[in-house]
């Protein structure tokens, strides 16, 4: 029946749950959810999904309580993943699954954890947000006896690891045939980038990294705000941000359901095969959208990512991982049991990685002045 539903209302490219290659363990189909809406609900339920709410997004947690967090990004990347699927009449419930699952991998700290632990793995396999998502859904989550991790289908496995072909390291097995990912994954991808780029934008005003006048240099910005306070003109300078935001993510998600539904017909994709095929960055936005995205990039490379106060909290982070790991590796007792058992199936430096790196930074930080009596989170 939902199944029917999907053939009736999907776009002949889109991927229909009843053609899914399946999970690694059979299981028996659910009655009242498709196999994309179980994934999905499995993902919600999981112990790293929860923690997100306590990881880093750019700003470190104790910094505020209305920065954003990996959880909230994650939620925000749902919402424009689920409205670009609607409209070009794609998979819904796998471009959620897949945007929820997408940043279950994240390390504390951000991207400067990531970097952290990915140099204290080096000779020992490295660490990979995405690669790490798939670990957590293939095997570390344990909440069904009958199979290890949540037991998901390939495609929203696939679409977890949707930045595959930049890996240094092996290709995961079972998942790196060479073809496109599905146009949800990639429309997920998308919708990262938008979410990503504009609301660290917005932290970055409330901030003060910048001023709203600074930003005025990128032509997205300016264009909107100006047209905000325009509109607006009485409206209060917090008012006027966050319409300007809305107005940038709405024509960013307009110009790449227009810009992604002329390449699909221009590719003349008739179903899933052809994307596998010939797909390859069909979900994207037109050249002119492109370069304003970069610009807005650059802008943030420039005047958050690397202001001072930001890079003094990932140095304070930086210390925090690098004494957890060097500690749990000189002796794991200080583990939890159920971590340390793991040490012989997937040896000491990786079961470390694992455990710290599901760590959220509130609890990095406790652990750290547990263990060495600093307090690096008012280091800040």
């Amino acid at each position: 029946m939902i199944e029917r539903r999907e053939a009736e209302l999907l776009a002949p490219y889109a991927a229909h749950s009843a053609a899914s290659l399946g999970r690694a363990h059979p299981e028996p189909e659910h009655a009242m959810r498709t196999a994309f809406q179980r994934d999905r609900d499995r993902i919600i339920h999981t112990t790293a999904f929860r923690r997100l709410e306590y990881k880093t997004q750019v700003f470190v947690n104790h910094e505020g309580d209305h920065f954003r967090t990996r959880l909230t990004h994650t939620v925000e990347v749902s919402q424009i993943a689920r409205s670009i699927a609607r409209a070009l009449r794609l998979n819904e419930e796998l471009a959620e699954a897949v945007a929820l699952g997408h940043d279950l991998g994240h390390p504390p700290f951000g991207h400067a954890g990531e970097t952290v632990l990915d140099g204290l793995m080096e000779g020992h396999g490295g660490f990979e947000h995405n690669l790490q998502a798939l670990r957590i859904v293939e095997r570390l989550e344990r909440r069904y006896p009958a199979f290890p991790g949540l037991n998901l289908t390939w495609e929203t496995r696939e679409g977890i690891i949707k930045y595959l072909p930049r890996y240094k390291g092996p290709m995961p097995a079972g998942l790196s045939n060479g073809t496109a990912p599905s146009l949800e994954a990639q429309v997920v991808d998308a919708a990262d980038e938008i979410a990503y780029n504009n609301h660290d934008l917005d932290d970055g005003l409330s901030f003060r990294l910048f001023a709203p006048e600074d930003a005025a240099e990128c032509s997205l910005w300016g264009e909107h705000h100006r047209a905000a306070r325009r509109d607006y003109p009485g409206a209060s300078p917090r008012e006027i941000k966050h319409e300007t935001i809305r107005r940038i993510i709405n024509a960013q998600v307009t110009d790449l359901v227009l810009a992604t539904r002329g390449r699909a017909e221009a590719l003349g994709l008739r179903d899933l095969a052809d994307v596998r095929g010939r797909g390859h960055g069909a979900a994207g936005f037109s050249p002119a959208m492109e370069e304003r995205n970069q610009e807005l990039k650059r802008f943030l490379m420039e005047r958050m990512y690397r202001n001072e106060r930001v890079r003094r909290l990932e140095a304070s982070a930086r210390k925090v991982l690098t004494d957890l790991f060097n500690a749990y590796l000189g002796d794991p007792s200080r583990m939890p049991a159920h971590v340390a058992r793991r040490e012989a199936e997937d040896g000491r430096p990786r079961m470390v990685c694992d455990y710290v790196s599901g760590m959220t930074d509130r609890y990095a930080y406790q652990q750290h002045k547990r263990m060495f009596g600093e307090d690096l989170a008012l280091e800040g």
